[in-house]
């Protein structure tokens, strides 16, 4: 099992620790209601060391990232972030990913920790264009800072100003160890990553400073249980949930990042034809007033008939409701359209709702 450099920190605050992608990572230290609603009102701190980091490098770096994503990463100056993803030939989905624009020569793609193998490996495959891949991602740690108040404790820990815009990063020192600091966040809250290489004595160290600098913001440490119902609450998808190979990104609803007019990549021509012809299905929101808990895989009904299947769910702390993400035939798709999730034999009454669950 592989450990993050923040391992003996978690274990000193009693985090429930699971095997999570092949690291033991938390997934909850006091409760995960308290934790996610400590994110939602004030601020917390993630370890996500585990996800993945790779660079790109070379006169024709911004040529491969163009082929190997969806997105237009053409668009992008150095010190900005853009939410993309890679997908197959098919239109399947290989991962959703952060790029990040270092320099006109040097990319970096941030990939979901299930899937840091398979993604160099097939960034490997597809390197034409004789560009450097160098997949760093057990080099680097990575903690994110959470809520509303995370602007004023990160703040308290960089000498310049942090006022970045969304999806914007740059370079900076945080005790003593140099960092990036990027904005983009996986909790509908205004929150901050910091990607930096250390050992678990740099990594003491910033998180003690981090911790120090939210003291009066009652900052507390937030497990990946808490993350993935923050998520939720905002309607973002989750690899290997909400998306995998058998999906595609347009009836996923990430339309808005698959750029078809930018020219060709891999998954080009399959996506297209899925805009042109109409997708049998989409991924939705659904929302019941009933006290149950939509599970992965349970079957979504219209009239005693299955239409679908629940993809994530939860019970959403904030809502005090059972929230679920899930594809549905496109004809059952639309806002306000009456669903059942069927649960042991019984059906239970939901209905279809517009994303995010919770409006920031």
């Amino acid at each position: 099992m592989k450990k993050t450099a923040f391992y003996n920190i978690h274990k000193k605050l009693g985090a429930k620790l699971v095997d999570f992608a092949g690291f033991d990572m938390p997934i909850q230290y006091s409760s995960i209601i308290a934790e996610h609603k400590a994110v939602r009102t004030s601020v917390g701190i993630f370890d996500v060391s585990h996800m993945g980091e790779v660079f790109i490098s070379g006169n024709k770096a911004l040529e491969f990232v163009q082929h190997i994503t969806v997105n237009d990463a053409s668009t992008l100056s150095p010190g900005r972030v853009q939410y993309s993803a890679m997908c197959y030939p098919d239109g399947g989905i290989v991962d959703d990913l952060l790029v990040y624009k270092l320099s006109d020569d040097e990319f970096m793609l941030v990939v979901n920790a299930s899937n840091i193998d398979k993604d160099y490996k097939w960034m490997i495959e597809n390197n034409k264009l004789d560009v450097k891949i160098d997949n760093q991602s057990s080099d680097y740690s990575l903690i994110a800072v959470q809520g509303p108040n995370s602007h004023k404790v990160v703040q308290k820990v960089v000498n310049d100003n942090i006022d970045l815009e969304y999806y914007h990063f740059k370079k900076e020192k945080i005790a003593g160890t140099d960092v990036i600091l990027s904005r983009t966040g996986y909790t509908g809250e205004i929150g901050y990553e910091i990607y930096f290489k250390g050992n678990e004595f740099e990594a003491e160290k910033i998180w003690t400073e981090i911790f120090e600098a939210g003291k009066e913001f009652n900052i507390q440490p937030a497990g990946l249980a808490a993350r993935d119902s923050l998520r939720l609450e905002m309607g973002f998808c989750l690899y290997g949930n909400d998306i995998d190979k058998t999906t595609n990104t347009i009836e996923a609803g990430l339309g808005w990042i698959t750029k078809l007019k930018k020219g060709n990549f891999i998954g080009r021509e399959a996506l297209q034809k899925f805009k042109d012809d109409g997708v049998i299905r989409k991924l939705v929101g659904m929302i019941s007033d009933e006290k149950i808990f939509p599970r992965k895989d349970y079957p979504v009904y219209v009239s005693g008939k299955g239409v679908g299947s629940v993809t994530s769910g939860t019970v959403s702390p904030i809502l005090e409701k059972p929230i679920a993400l899930g594809y549905v035939e496109k004809e059952y798709s639309n806002h306000d359209t009456e669903i059942s999730f069927l649960i042991r034999g019984k059906e239970i009454s939901a209905k279809v709702v517009k994303l995010p669950f919770i409006k920031k």
